[in-house]
């Protein structure tokens, strides 16, 4: 199957892009060190773990021995990954060979974290404030509605149920790549956006948050303090409610976006409101490689052309409406045709074969 050329990076590939002193601020925050750790390969996570009580540095040399002839590339990469992050730091001795040191930040935020534990800045709320709370099933579909709300306004408003009220900083996320607009004419597709659409579902969140944070200065936002309440927002616990007056205003105006995505759960009680963490929401600080969430189908082709695909997401309707003529729908059965005329139209929206196969292979 065709890979879509958009890459995706998680937090960490975000982290490591940090100039080095917004980096260290970002490292002040136990909750991130903990992220930052648990996103190491295995053999780097060893690594910090045997260095994290000792203050000078530690020659290149000696690291090599920690490992056996076999395990020197696992090494490269750990190092490499704990360079790129300023985990590690790198310097030179007085005989002019290389050597590494926790960075003292960094080592210091996670000393404190691992002896005295950690506390989140908010507890969760008690029972007997929050009422109906939804539960952990009801809470993981309403997160996947929600994207795919969220995504059939993008590709397709008129077949939204539910409007959304995106904000114009999502919205410019969506029009740098995803979209273009001629004129007076309605919001297309690009290339881009139709490959954005193959992705799998934490794909696509991953591609959203890093443009949402990569534009955030536009909007007077420090990215390092975006990236801190993201990464802090993954400890807390799915399910659980937790009161909105405990964020700060720049916090608040972040949330509303955050729900609009399914990130959260907004609710509201006589007297307090809350947000409830979704499960995308603790995927934040996990790898791509690590989690993966997509409601599955399956597509047949028949040498006429005619397409059956067995999917109960409106979602995927629209996305076989791109490129062929849907003829009607059933609870759980999507019945179309791909024509001379749908697969013109695909092309003039900048639709490739390319992409139409790989649309079809992976529903």
């Amino acid at each position: 199957m065709p890979e879509v050329r958009i890459i995706a990076k998680n937090f960490m590939d975000m982290v490591a892009s940090m100039p080095a002193i917004k980096l260290d601020k970002l490292y002040q925050n136990g909750f991130i060190c903990e992220a930052i750790l648990r996103s190491l390969p295995p053999l780097a996570k060893k690594y910090v773990l045997q260095l994290l009580h000792i203050d000078g540095p530690v020659s290149a040399k000696l690291l090599e021995e920690w490992v056996l002839p076999d395990g020197l590339s696992k090494h490269k990469v750990a190092i490499d990954r704990l360079v790129q992050l300023r985990v590690f730091v790198e310097a030179l001795d007085r005989k002019n060979e290389k050597t590494y040191k926790v960075n003292s930040t960094y080592q210091r935020s996670l000393q404190k974290l691992l002896v005295h534990g950690g506390t989140l800045p908010r507890e969760s709320m008690p029972s007997n404030i929050t009422v109906r709370l939804p539960t952990l099933e009801d809470l993981e579909t309403y997160a996947l509605e929600q994207w795919e709300c969220f995504l059939l306004q993008l590709i397709s408003p008129s077949h939204v149920e539910k409007t959304l009220n995106i904000s114009s900083s999502l919205m410019k996320v969506f029009q740098r790549r995803l979209l273009s607009q001629r004129d007076k004419e309605a919001p297309k597709l690009t290339e881009s956006g139709f490959q954005f659409l193959l992705m799998d579902t934490n794909a696509q969140l991953w591609y959203i948050i890093r443009e949402y944070i990569s534009n955030s200065e536009e909007r007077g936002v420090d990215a390092g303090d975006l990236i801190s309440f993201m990464l802090e927002l993954s400890f807390h616990v799915i399910g659980e409610a937790y009161n909105i007056n405990t964020l700060t205003d720049f916090q608040r105006n972040i949330i509303k976006d955050l729900a609009d995505l399914g990130l959260v759960k907004l609710q509201q009680g006589r007297k307090e409101s809350w947000f409830i963490p979704t499960k995308l929401a603790t995927n934040l600080s996990v790898s791509l490689t690590e989690s993966s969430s997509r409601k599955e189908g399956f597509v047949v082709v028949e040498t006429n052309f005619r397409v059956y695909a067995y999917s109960t997401s409106k979602l995927h309707c629209e996305i076989l409406r791109l490129f062929s003529r849907v003829e009607y729908q059933l609870p759980n059965l999507i019945v179309g045709a791909i024509t001379k005329e749908s697969l013109y139209n695909a092309l003039e929206n900048g639709i490739t074969a390319e992409q139409e196969l790989c649309a079809l292979c992976c529903r």
